[in-house]
């Protein structure tokens, strides 16, 4: 098994949901929600919102590509009871607003900065992160670039940098080429909703859960989706993972690339590769989950997760 075998396949999974022309609204969300500490001032934050639900412990929820705050409704279901759950969503995704003027240069930069002022700002005491994929990689970043103000992590299917699948010795610069097409594709907006559907199946198996995941893709602005993926694959982490002082959990999948010649030995030794220099970390592989791993590895998943944060981030009583 290669690297060159799994690019593809990944690249995927990135590119699945992005590219089509926003139609439809997101899923209303299911929790309802909890006044948070200081008052919230939505302005000081435009490129995501912020709905805070529960008591307890400050966590954070981030999604992934094009994906609003509702991909995490069963796991804010289980935990607002424990934790106070503050769940994004990043503009232009998954029926959110775009940024005013549309996305920019430093589109997922400013999701960082802002995101550590509103921790600052909320006195939020190192909140943990729950991230799927784009988030999982937001929460890395988070924690490299202001070790002492995050928790414990907890990574869903995200690599400190994609585009390196192919050829663990690319750099940031080389892959702007690659990452520039991958723009312009994903900003064109024009697969066909049939075709949509069809590579949300390498995503999530679960049937229900791929119209939903693809109603989002529907309703997220091309660009700020385009841009999102040229930011992500144009910053390499690897070499500051050193930095964090927080465990993390990370979950790798590896079912959805059975066809290209993986197996789960080969694929977990990617994500051990990648997260080599990462102090207090463990990877767990699902059997069977794809990317969306929290909703087709869901018992599995709470388990774990469970069990991290009992470990290191147990819920004050």
């Amino acid at each position: 098994m290669t690297y060159a075998a799994l690019r593809r396949p990944f690249a995927a999974l990135l590119l699945g949901v992005a590219l089509a022309q926003p139609a439809l609204a997101a899923a209303p969300p299911a929790a309802r929600a909890a006044t948070a500490a200081v008052a919230d001032n939505p302005a000081a934050h435009p490129s995501f919102t912020v709905r805070v639900v529960g008591k307890g412990r400050p966590v954070l929820l981030i999604p992934g590509l094009t994906c609003p705050a509702a991909v995490w409704d069963e796991t804010v279901a289980r935990y607002q009871s424990r934790y106070q759950c503050h769940v994004l969503s990043l503009a232009g995704f998954g029926g959110v607003a775009p940024v005013a003027g549309g996305p920019a240069a430093g589109f997922l930069p400013a999701v960082r900065d802002q995101l550590l002022a509103y921790i600052k700002t909320q006195k939020l005491d190192r909140p943990a992160v729950i991230g799927h994929s784009l988030g999982g990689f937001l929460g890395l970043w988070l924690s490299t670039t202001q070790p002492d103000a995050m928790g414990p992590l907890v990574i869903l299917d995200s690599l400190p940098f994609l585009a390196a699948v192919q050829n663990p010795a690319l750099t940031a610069e080389a892959a702007r080429p690659m990452a520039a097409g991958m723009r312009q594709q994903a900003g064109a907006g024009k697969m066909p909703l049939a075709q949509q559907r069809q590579m949300v199946t390498t995503m999530v198996s679960d049937t229900a859960h791929q119209s939903v995941v693809a109603r989002w893709g529907q309703a997220s602005d091309p660009a700020s989706v385009g841009q999102a993926m040229y930011e992500l694959y144009t910053t390499d982490l690897r070499a500051d993972l050193g930095a964090v002082r927080q465990p993390a959990l990370v979950f790798g999948t590896w079912a959805a690339y059975q066809p290209y010649g993986a197996t789960l030995a080969s694929t977990k030794a990617i994500f051990e590769a990648q997260y080599a220099k990462l102090p207090q970390h463990r990877i767990e592989m699902s059997e069977a989950g794809r990317h969306f791993v929290m909703y087709d590895d869901t018992k599995w998943f709470f388990q774990q997760t469970d069990a991290f944060l009992q470990a290191n981030y147990a819920a004050k009583k």
